[in-house]
């Protein structure tokens, strides 16, 4: 994938990111799912496009990195699948795996 389908993809990114920051901030009643939701599909399409890349956009990296404890923080009342898909953008992107198999699971279990 070239380097400027990246750089497209880290600013899509970043525009989701922001939707779901205005929805975070315009409504108290009910929670923004959709706006998240809309952040971590494009955030799993970054993930897949830069796999093998070693270096990652800033930009993304600041708005993954502590995820899981600014959404915690932000609202008392946080869906747990909310919750389970800001972790597993979290290792997706720093770890490099995904913690939940979905079909994946090692042979025994």
């Amino acid at each position: 994938m070239s380097g400027s389908e990246k750089d497209r993809l880290a600013a899509l990114v970043i525009d989701q990111h922001c939707v779901f920051q205005q929805a975070l901030a315009g409504s108290r009643k009910r929670y923004p799912t959709r706006e998240f939701e809309s952040f971590a599909a494009v955030m799993r399409q970054y993930v897949d496009a830069t796999r093998e890349d070693e270096m990652l956009h800033r930009c993304v990296v600041r708005a993954v990195n502590g995820l899981v404890e600014y959404l915690q923080s932000e609202r008392k009342r946080v869906p747990d699948e909310v919750l389970l898909e800001a972790e597993r953008l979290e290792c997706l992107l720093f770890l490099g795996y995904d913690p939940h198999f979905d079909g994946d699971e090692p042979p025994g279990l």
